[in-house]
This record gives C-alpha cells, structure tokens and sequence, in this order.
C-alpha cells in the first residue's frame, strides 16, 4: 500500500493501543485475495507481535460453528426450521429452532448456569444438560434477540451428533484443512500471547485464566492469529474456497434482527454480525475472553476488510477500530472497479428474452447476466428487483429483493414461442396487458381508451 496509507492505518492502531493500554495490539487489512497490510504495538514475551502470534479470539469461534451447521443444511442433513428435538430429542427446549439457535432469537438463557464460564473448566455435553432442565428459556422462541453463549454449545452438541465426531475434529477437517488455517487451535501454541487484565487506576497487569470450556467451547474456545484470521476475513466478504458456497454466505450475512427497524445500524444474521456505519454495509463477528478482545469486518461490497486482535480483558474498541481500518483504505486507496468485458457466451435464447417487458402497465427491463443469470428491475429504478439463478431450461429462482427464493416461469405456445413470464404468479408481457389469455380476470375487449366511458 502507499505509506500514507499505511502509516494512516498504523496511526489508528498505535493510538488505540497506546490510549487503551493494551499490553499488544495486532491487525491487519484484506483486500480481495490477500492481506494487504499487518501493524502490530506492544510486546508479546517482551517482542513485537508477529502474524504468526496466537489470540484467543472468543466468540468469532461462532461463526465457524454456524459455517458447520450451514454446511450441513446444504447437505441435506438438516433444515434451518427443524426444531432441536428433531436431531436431539429430550432437551428442555426442544421446540427451539436451528435457525433461531443461530441467530440468538431462540430465547434461550444467555450464560450457562454454575460457574462463570469463561473462567471455569468446561463440564461435557450431560453436565451442561443437565443444567438446563430448568430456566433455560428466558423469552418466548422467535420473539426478540437475547444472545445465547448457550445456544452455540448447543450447536457445537448438534455438529457432534451429525457428523459422529467432535465439532473440533468436523471444524479440523471441514474448514480449518481445506483453507489452509494451521494456526487456528483450541488451545495456545507457541508465540502465543498471554490474556491479562489492566488494572484501571495502575499501570499494572494481572494474568487472566485461559481454560477449557468444555460443552460450552462453541462459543468462545478458540485461538488463532493475524495470517490466519486473514483467510477467515476474505471467507466472511464470500471468498469460500471449496467450504461453502458463497450463496450461502450471503445468506448468512442477512440479518435475521435488526436492533432499530426505522433506520437499522447493527442487526444478526445466521451466525454473522452485521452493520451499517456511514453508508457501509459490515459483516463479521467480535469476540471476548478473559484477556482477550478480537473482531472481524468485512465489506463485501469493496472487497476491503479487517482485523484486530488484544491481549486485554477490556478498553479496546476493537470493532471501532477495525471499522476505522477499512474506512481510512477506502478513503486513501479507494479499489478501481473491476475492469469491464464481454461474457465468454451468451445462449441466443437468452439473448432474445432481454429489454423491455411489463408487469400490467409498469415496463420493467431484463437482462442477462453472465451464467445464464437473469436480472429484472422496473425502469423507473423505483420497485422490486432481483436477480434469478437458472433453475433448469425455463425457470429461475429469485436471489435477492422481494423475490428472493421465488421462481420465474418462462412460458410458451404450443409452438415454443415465449408467450409470458410468471414471477410467484405475477404476469410479464412484452407489451401493457400483452397475452390477453395469460393475464388473471382478462383484459378489457375494448383495449385502451382514449378517455373514460
């Protein structure tokens, strides 16, 4: 990068860590398919950090565990609205659904009772269990966001009983491998930092307990760092390797909540935090541990995200921080659009279904999109629009917008002419009322009018 850029990007971190006495502060910024920029302040064992030091990263262990389960669910294996009871009968909460699980809208209690978790030795999956009989749901399932530290341990159980292995063996083999993630471990290895508490009125530390968490390891086990955490950056923005299919991603992305419906700023999705901050829509998760704070962004709209990661238990902003990343990127190396070129090919029947059509007397205009992807958007740019993956010869489904999901129906005469298009029932004509014997109820024989009566 430039180094007014870099130094602009050292700057924030340099004045982060120094004004939150963080004993180490790391980041770095992805830019497409590479780490395009690693800053590091404070020592780890009395050294600079490097991209190989180890963080415990907290709760972004919940967004592979969501990767897990969606895999699963494009597997066939399970659905999203399958109730808990479905894959693991006779827990108190079975009515719970998948997807509520991962978007925290289950209802269930936020910590795991007993010990504070995060500083306790983890029991297995009976232990916590069974301390779930009682008082697990706290508000009516489906009913609001109460983020759940339970409901990922729940998950990870879930993962476990599906695959016939650990989570953390599924996790080995089903992500970590195929990316190329060495460094991603449930336990430090060496250079790996060390978690501390700042004491608030001091310039003291205090080391903090790392343990495991057992059942509830889900949620918050694991460490990773700078280079690796990078990979898991541009897999949030939708560059998946052969992990999961961007689709699905995407999917993820959407937020299930929004904290504030009018104008919302920070939702969740399926596993994934998201948020809007000036304009820029965000995507990824944050974490915390005793000694530690981590976030994640991404921008898959520019392909710019970021990273942070501290050994401290608190005074970090580390979301801030990574936001403020991508923002200053953005503003002193803005990426050039990608360069424009001609599909490799075009079906001609495709070809020929593209320009104007009319939803009644509304003109829309359809194009065709590289993959035999179509897009349908009204000319007036106001109203619904979405792009379609083909389905199979005549039929797309909605991938976005108030369409998402649903199919497009090409139709045509006995001859094989194309007569119209059915969007979930809507008619498509090539002219205002076109097809008259398509259009539900008819079309006045009288045609169009020049005045009333």
């Amino acid at each position: 990068m430039l180094q007014t850029t870099e130094f602009a990007l050292l700057r924030r971190i340099a004045a982060e860590q120094a004004g939150s006495r963080a004993p180490s502060l790391v980041a770095g910024v992805v830019r497409g398919d590479r780490l395009a920029w690693t800053g590091a302040r404070g020592k780890v064992d009395g050294a600079v950090p490097t991209t190989d030091t180890q963080y415990r990263i907290g709760s972004i262990t919940k967004t592979f565990v969501a990767v897990l389960v969606m895999r699963l669910r494009d597997e066939g294996k399970l659905d999203l609205n399958d109730a808990l009871d479905k894959h693991m009968p006779g827990t108190s909460f079975g009515a719970v659904t998948i997807a509520q699980l991962l978007a925290h809208t289950g209802g269930l209690t936020s910590e795991s009772p007993g010990q504070w978790w995060e500083r306790a030795e983890g029991g297995d999956w009976p232990a916590l269990e069974t301390s779930l009989v009682e008082g697990a749901l706290r508000h009516r399932s489906g009913a609001r966001f109460h983020y759940t530290n339970v409901g990922y341990g729940v998950l990870g159980e879930l993962v476990a009983r599906l695959r016939g292995t650990t989570w953390l063996d599924a996790l080995n083999t089903e992500i970590l491998a195929p990316l190329g993630m060495t460094r991603t471990t449930p336990h430090p290895r060496a250079p790996a930092a060390t978690g501390w508490a700042v004491h608030p009125y001091a310039d003291v530390l205090l080391r903090e307990p790392t343990p495991d968490a057992g059942a509830m390891a889900p949620a918050g086990q694991l460490w990773s760092t700078v280079s690796d955490l990078a990979r898991w950056t541009r897999f949030v923005g939708g560059d998946t390797g052969d992990v999961l299919h961007p689709d699905t991603v995407a999917e993820m992305r959407e937020p299930a909540h929004v904290e504030d419906d009018a104008t919302w700023t920070s939702g969740y999705g399926l596993g994934l935090q998201t948020m809007r901050i000036n304009g820029r829509r965000l995507t990824g998760h944050g974490g915390s541990m005793p000694g530690f704070l981590a976030m994640v962004l991404s921008d898959q709209n520019s392909g710019t995200g970021a990273l942070v990661m501290a050994n401290t238990t608190s005074g970090v902003a580390v979301g801030a921080v990574a936001n403020d990343l991508i923002e200053l990127v953005e503003q002193h190396e803005p990426a050039l659009p990608a360069e424009w070129e001609p599909m490799a090919e075009a079906d001609p029947e495709l070809l020929a279904l593209t320009g104007q059509w009319h939803w009644g007397p509304t003109p829309y205009v359809l194009r065709l999109l590289p993959g035999g992807w179509l897009s349908l958007a009204p000319v007036s740019t106001r109203g619904r629009q979405s792009r379609f993956r083909p389905e199979g010869r005549d039929t797309w489904t909605g991938l976005d917008g108030y369409y998402a999901g649903e199919t497009l129906t090409l139709h045509r005469s006995a001859s094989g002419a194309v007569t119209h298009l059915d969007l979930v029932t809507f008619v498509f004509t090539r002219e205002p009322y076109g097809t008259p014997e398509a259009i539900p109820g008819g079309v006045d024989e009288q045609g169009w009018r020049t005045r009333e009566g």
